[in-house]
């Protein structure tokens, strides 16, 4: 493929011409005919790797201006982030017919997976990427980020174009919409789940992180395309603004859906014993779910989820009711409060992924219906992460959850005993939380004290396969899954 063909595609200008075998952000990973990508990162500077890009073949380099490049044409762009995606999507081609995308802090790992069920359902061959990896329509998983890097997000999503894929549901997180890492596919609809604290270790502040994400309505989003909206989210007007400015089809979601903001509204949402009744109502009709799933928030990703099906559909008024009906067929997903034990006393086990205090205090009223003695509730915080977020935690889980335990959760490069302090110093007098440093001990020690009628939530984690430890090239990872030793300490 020619690299002029590929530039005009991309709308850049090029000084000069080759032909181009594949593109690399690592330098190791070039052979001749590439297209290296030289970005400053926040532990490496890719222009220092340009020399050895170019002596292993790589004929383009996509870089900032006044970067020297001698021996390949050098590519220059202000955001060569940018510039180097929008090149790379005309290279990995085909692509699948119908790509949606999923922003906000909490859900996204939920909604998109639960979009593919109810394509999957619905007939249609989908995946899923994120957090989880890449699920294909035969349910198996490759894990990986939540957004991989530029040449793997497209090379995945050609692979599964290839192996006859139609539509795929991916995660659009703030750090890959911020770095570029999911642009030049034609998106039909981007959806938005919620906005909390997190990752303020990498953005400047919530204003900052909240921008981010709207790169998503704002620009990745393909022209004429859909926005589905989680209307019962305090930020959701402001996410609104965006999708109204760029003229896409606001398609809205819960309580907050009226006449003025068409979609599936929420008429009421009753717990049951193992999931929840839902009354909706979306173009003129009235439906009943019966979603067999637990917690007000499960609701909102599976609510958001049908909305991204609805949205995309050729002819969404008959396929309404096949939609509504998928939704009581839907299975968790994994980590996302998941059932993962009963103990000897009855007490169910639930391991949740969340790690923020907005997740946690979702995590924990989503059960709490459920509770008819003691919601014990064990969490930590991450190391060489938001700092600010570790006391509100500490306040969150011991004002709402009878019995509270602090353990680690992934230190990294951090003294664990500080990160504990700090989130039992947000606690402040409480009287009911306790610290255990083994989070295998603290699992035991609360597993074993439920008795009847009490629940234990293991939150953090989630699918989480390992614990941190260290930073940098003293990284170590620790074999760790909450749910397999939840079962363990239960049996």
């Amino acid at each position: 493929m020619k690299l002029s063909a590929l530039a005009q595609k991309a709308g850049i200008a090029i000084d000069g011409d080759a032909d181009v075998t594949g593109f690399a952000i690592d330098n190791r990973k070039v052979a001749p005919g590439t297209v290296f990508g030289a970005f400053r990162g926040s532990e490496a500077n890719g222009e220092d790797f340009i020399p050895a890009a170019i002596a292993a073949g790589a004929i383009a380099i996509v870089a900032r201006p006044g970067v020297e490049v001698d021996g390949a044409i050098h590519i220059a762009s202000d955001e060569p982030r940018q510039a180097f995606a929008r090149l790379a999507a005309g290279f990995f081609t085909p692509q699948p017919a119908t790509v949606v995308a999923v922003t906000g802090t909490n859900g996204k790992t939920s909604t998109v997976e639960m979009t593919r069920q109810i394509w999957r359902m619905c007939g249609y061959s989908a995946a899923s990427i994120g957090t989880l990896g890449v699920t294909t329509p035969d349910e198996s998983v490759s894990t990986g980020l939540t957004t991989p890097d530029i040449v793997t997000f497209l090379s995945n999503m050609t692979g599964l174009a290839r192996e006859g894929v139609t539509h795929v549901a991916y995660e659009a997180s703030s750090h890959g919409l911020s770095q570029f890492r999911n642009e030049g596919l034609r998106v039909a609809a981007g959806a938005f789940t919620n906005l909390s604290r997190d990752h303020l270790d990498y953005h400047a502040d919530m204003e900052a992180y909240f921008a981010a994400k709207m790169r998503l309505f704002d620009e990745v989003v393909s022209d004429g395309g859909s926005a589905v909206v989680w209307m019962d989210d305090p930020r959701s007007g402001a996410v609104c603004e965006h999708v109204r400015r760029r003229g896409l089809h606001l398609f809205a979601v819960g309580e907050q859906a009226d006449a003025a903001n068409p979609g599936i509204r929420l008429l009421d949402r009753t717990p049951t014993e193992l999931g929840q009744d839902l009354k909706l109502a979306y173009a003129g009709d009235e439906y009943a779910v019966r979603l067999p799933l637990i917690g007000a928030y499960q609701s909102a990703n599976a609510l958001v989820a049908a909305g991204l099906v609805l949205a995309t559909a050729d002819d969404a008024g008959p396929m309404a009711k096949q939609v509504f009906d998928c939704l009581s067929r839907l299975q968790p997903v994994r980590g996302r409060l998941e059932r993962a034990a009963i103990n000897r006393a009855g007490a169910p086990v639930y391991v949740d992924y969340a790690h923020t205090p907005d997740a946690l205090e979702a995590a924990i009223f989503a059960l709490r219906p459920h509770v008819t003695g003691r919601l014990i509730t064990v969490f930590g915080a991450g190391g060489d992460r938001d700092t600010g977020k570790r006391a509100p935690m500490g306040e969150i889980v011991a004002a709402h959850s009878e019995v509270a335990i602090v353990t680690d959760d992934n230190p990294r490069g951090e003294d664990p005993e500080a990160i504990r302090a700090a989130i039992v110093a947000g606690a402040g007098a409480a009287d009911n939380i306790a610290e255990i440093a083994g989070r295998r001990e603290a699992i035991a020690t609360a597993i074993a004290q439920a008795g009847k009628g009490d629940i234990v939530l293991i939150a953090g984690k989630g699918h989480e396969q390992g614990q941190i430890y260290g930073r940098g090239e003293a990284t170590r990872v620790h074999p760790f899954d909450d749910v397999t030793v939840a079962r363990e300490c239960a049996a």
